[in-house]
């Protein structure tokens, strides 16, 4: 017979109430209590009942994490890292993955039953405003990225603007006039995408630096993959006169246009730097080590959950919208600086 709330009580010598405020993760009970309880529960195997649970208080103890995908490193170290966190503030958390499809997104956002999740975390790429205000009325959300958002949604993001202007200074820095950029998006009509917010950064060190916008090194690709950093490069490598630096506006890029510089004999940095954005572990491990942005994972899973629960449980206003940027760093690695910036495989 399966365990009750009742006989976690009594092995644990307090009260039933206790009991539940331990499950729902209450704050204001003491350590040794909180211990004593979750030892009786390892002890009984008890499992709450999620749908008594949701039946008294209306709420499924469940929050969505909504991204592009989940075998992408940057989105499995960020859905790893959010179901840690919000299991520590009582929640478990469901994964769904849109492919960057509208269909796809639209399909999530609509048919998500209203019950089954308290709180949305919703990574957009292609849905238009109208349709994530539609759902946001209904279910608690805040959104993770860079494209326009209703005003009324939490937006949580890293400033992308500074980050690949100050990658792009990094680069002058080291004496490259001809530097190159992979990630402009082929599908972006309305210049919202992340590749527009990334290229609005580079394209400002460069003029402040005096610096050309060359239209030839911008390079466009359907996927931010290693498959299309490869095939960036390659056609970068192609031209009478090739960059001296490239910067890829994600990781993924990068480890393909090192592939590509490696099979045409270019060396890295000497003859061309590559910098990337995301801070991946591949990266770390990478021959040459990649220069990248390093957004802080933790400050933004922290920060998405301090806009979510609170709309969750009544205390901000569903519509109180909020932008907030969380800290970056810039990584000098191997790619860029070459030995000066060899410290021991990861770092």
């Amino acid at each position: 017979m399966a365990a009750r709330l009742r006989d976690v009580a009594e092995l644990a010598g307090v009260s039933v109430k206790t009991v539940s405020n331990v499950v729902n993760n209450q704050p204001h009970i003491r350590a040794a209590t909180r211990e004593r309880v979750e030892a009786a529960i390892a002890e009984l195997g008890y499992r709450p009942n999620l749908s008594a649970r949701q039946l008294k208080n209306g709420r499924s103890g469940f929050l969505a994490l909504v991204v592009p995908e989940i075998q992408s490193p940057y989105f499995a170290d960020l859905g790893a890292k959010f179901s840690a966190a919000a299991s520590e503030r009582g929640f478990f958390t469901l994964f769904e993955t849109t492919h960057g499809s509208l269909n796809s997104e639209e399909t999530i956002l609509r048919g998500l039953p209203r019950l089954a999740v308290d709180g949305i975390v919703f990574s957009p790429l292609v849905v238009d405003a109208a349709t994530i205000e539609e759902r946001a009325t209904q279910t608690p959300m805040a959104l993770l990225g860079e494209r326009a958002v209703p005003a009324g949604v939490p937006l949580v993001s890293v400033d992308s603007v500074r980050a690949s202007r100050a990658m792009t200074d990094h680069l002058i820095g080291l004496g490259r006039r001809r530097i190159a950029a992979i990630g402009r998006e082929v599908l972006d009509p309305q210049g919202q995408a992340t590749s527009s917010v990334r290229l609005r950064g580079y394209s400002q060190a460069l003029t402040e630096a005096g610096l050309p916008l060359v239209d030839s090194l911008v390079v466009g690709v359907s996927e931010y993959s290693r498959r299309d950093g490869y095939r960036a490069m390659q056609q970068l490598l192609a031209m009478d006169e090739p960059p001296d630096a490239v910067f890829c506006f994600n990781d993924l890029m990068a480890m393909g246009a090192i592939r590509a510089c490696h099979e045409h004999g270019r060396r890295i940095p000497e003859d061309i730097a590559i910098a990337g954005f995301d801070n991946i572990p591949e990266g770390r491990f990478s021959v040459p080590t990649l220069t990248t942005i390093a957004p802080d994972m933790d400050a933004l899973v922290a920060a998405v959950l301090d806009e979510l629960i609170p709309r969750i449980n009544g205390t901000v206003a569903r519509d109180h919208g909020a932008r907030v940027h969380v800290p970056w760093s810039l990584e000098e690695r191997e790619s860029t600086v070459g030995a000066a910036a060899r410290t021991g495989s990861g770092d």
